[in-house]
């Protein structure tokens, strides 16, 4: 049996996605998922031989699209407020030919029997339908927090509500996927756009429950009141909980073996790791302050730092890595001298590796919600910073209703799509964040904090486990997709 699986070419997503097609063919052997491969138009190319080199099964195909350089393509990416859905638009044609040449005329190819897409990627569920005739799903790489929130705003759009009017409003909201009020100071930016974006967002939501199913990145003990409220609304198609969806293979290099080799040197729970993704960067005002403060706390840390694309037009993706000449002039002068008993800046980081090493006890985090799959698997305290897309409501489920995390600025937003300067949180926030984050009180407070994150820890392990809710879950869909009359 064939399942097409189409990723978005972000890092975040490419990756989960990937780990669900592995979860897919290792339980059930009848399975072979062909991975369509989609590059951006500006920006590195997949590292394909990488991501193979990292696949243990011949039943995971890799079916690689060239990268689309016509300027039809680049014209589409400059509208930020459709760009990544209308660009998966542009790569029908050849998807369907790929597809076609690939799976349905490969010999020894078995039925393709459905799609599993990316979020982002919803326009290929007409391709699934009315070209191959198979039913199609969508992967949600996010939480069901996010997607109970959004199935809610369509709710108010449709009856009336301007959802932009939320814009700098300090409203809350009775929203049935979480169990306490919601601020509209959290709600995605791109939700209160008015210059497209909101549009966009609503229209993505309407076609995500045209779906025959969504797979979502969560398990049931995380975010019960979530999932029960997708699972009671009528227009919602079925849901399958079936995360932590994580890859936990190590990384290898030289750059992993170093950062590896100083934790070793660290003592037990004293390294505070801050990193905030691959598209998280800071501009010099703010990097300043968080060194500052870094330097204050007097805490052991491990830094991972990013170039702002400053230079590439505000895409966020192209992000980049700092030489030591450049690193020495953005912090504070003589910052590495004083610190280098305690501390290590880097650019790329192993997360897996690092969250996973004893030496750590804090994470300074973005609250994507891969990351925060990964914390809670590690059972690693958290400080939430989060930048841009939902990660303020990740924040705000992590810091208000699971009281997992301590609060840096949970309303903290980058301006890469409206202009102007970031707002700098000053170094005294942030220290104080770490202070709280590392336990220094010894309050009861976070005492408590932390014994929550190693219960959850725990029930995200056996949420995966056999007869655990995840694992149910992803038989539910096993079941599902292959029952399905030819």
């Amino acid at each position: 049996m064939e399942l097409v699986v189409i990723p978005f070419p972000g890092i975040g997503h490419l990756v989960s996605l990937l780990e669900m097609a592995k979860l897919l063919v290792d339980r059930d052997t009848r399975l072979t998922a062909n991975v369509i491969v989609i590059n951006m138009p500006e920006g590195p190319p997949i590292d394909i031989t990488s991501i193979k080199q990292s696949i243990s099964t011949d039943r995971i195909r890799f079916i690689e699209i060239p990268k689309d350089e016509r300027d039809s393509t680049r014209e589409v990416m400059k509208n930020t407020a459709t760009s990544f859905t209308n660009f998966i638009g542009t790569q029908i044609p050849f998807i369907q030919d790929a597809i076609t040449t690939h799976v349905i005329k490969r010999s020894g190819s078995g039925r393709l029997i459905a799609f599993l897409v990316d979020m982002f990627c919803v326009s290929m569920m007409d391709v699934a339908e009315q070209d191959f005739r198979v039913p199609s799903y969508i992967f949600f790489p996010s939480n069901a927090s996010l997607l109970g929130l959004s199935n809610h705003l369509l709710t108010l759009s449709d009856n009336g509500q301007d959802i932009t009017d939320f814009n700098g409003s300090d409203a809350e909201l009775d929203v049935p996927a979480f169990p306490i009020p919601f601020p509209a100071k959290v709600l995605p930016w791109r939700v209160m756009d008015k210059n497209g974006g909101s549009a966009a967002y609503l229209d993505l939501v309407r076609s995500l429950r045209r779906a025959k199913g969504i797979v979502v990145n969560t398990f049931y003990d995380v975010e019960p009141e979530a999932i029960e409220a997708i699972l009671n609304d009528e227009g919602s198609p079925p849901i399958y909980p079936v995360g932590p969806i994580l890859n936990l293979n190590k990384s290898v290099g030289e750059k992993r073996d170093d950062i590896v080799q100083w934790l070793d040197q660290q003592p037990p729970s004293s390294v505070i790791f801050l990193c905030f993704g691959s598209m998280g960067s800071f501009e010099d005002a703010q990097v300043k302050q968080m060194a500052i403060a870094i330097e204050r706390s007097g805490h052991r840390f491990l830094w991972s730092v990013r170039r702002p694309p400053t230079s590439s037009g505000g895409k966020p993706w192209l992000t980049s890595e700092y030489n030591v000449l450049e690193l020495e002039e953005v912090m504070p002068e003589g910052f590495f001298t004083r610190t280098a008993e305690i501390g290590k800046v880097i650019g790329w980081a192993p997360q897996v590796d690092v969250l996973g090493h004893k030496a750590v006890g804090g994470f300074v985090t973005h609250c994507g919600w891969n990351s925060t799959m990964e914390s809670l698997w590690f059972g690693v305290p958290t400080a939430s910073w989060p930048l841009y897309a939902e990660q303020q409501a990740n924040a705000f489920q992590m810091i208000k209703v699971l009281d997992l995390a301590v609060e840096i600025k949970m309303d903290y937003r980058k301006n890469w799509t409206k202009g102007g300067e970031d707002i700098v949180v000053e170094a005294g926030i942030i220290e104080n964040a770490l202070r709280q984050l590392m336990d220094e009180e010894n309050s009861i407070e976070n005492q408590d904090r932390r014994k929550r994150v190693k219960e959850m820890s725990e029930k995200s392990r056996k949420a995966v486990q056999e007869g655990g809710s995840s694992y149910l879950s992803l038989g539910r869909f096993i079941d599902d997709i292959t029952n399905i009359p030819a």
